[in-house]
């Protein structure tokens, strides 16, 4: 991907030897464990929010069910006429 082949090209460019101390490699570490986390958690997120996505709206028999609740029976079907 772009992205591996960015820092791939930061750490052989920022290659340390034996003539010198290189803080843009510190730097290029950093970078890089920056970037994985913001990619794990993007993956985390699209995971959890496929799980977890509402699915519109329910009716109210629905959600009491989901808490393991039963609506009373009205008498006489839907109203309380006789």
């Amino acid at each position: 991907t772009k992205a591996y082949r960015y820092f791939a090209q930061g750490y052989r460019a920022e290659r340390v030897t034996s003539e010198k101390l290189c803080r843009a490699q510190h730097e290029l570490h950093f970078q890089a464990a920056t970037y994985l986390c913001l990619l794990r958690s993007i993956r985390e997120h699209v995971a959890l929010h496929q799980e977890f996505h509402g699915k519109g709206e329910r009716s109210v028999e629905e959600s009491a069910g989901l808490v393991g609740l039963k609506l009373p029976q009205q008498p006489g079907g839907k109203g309380w006429e006789p």
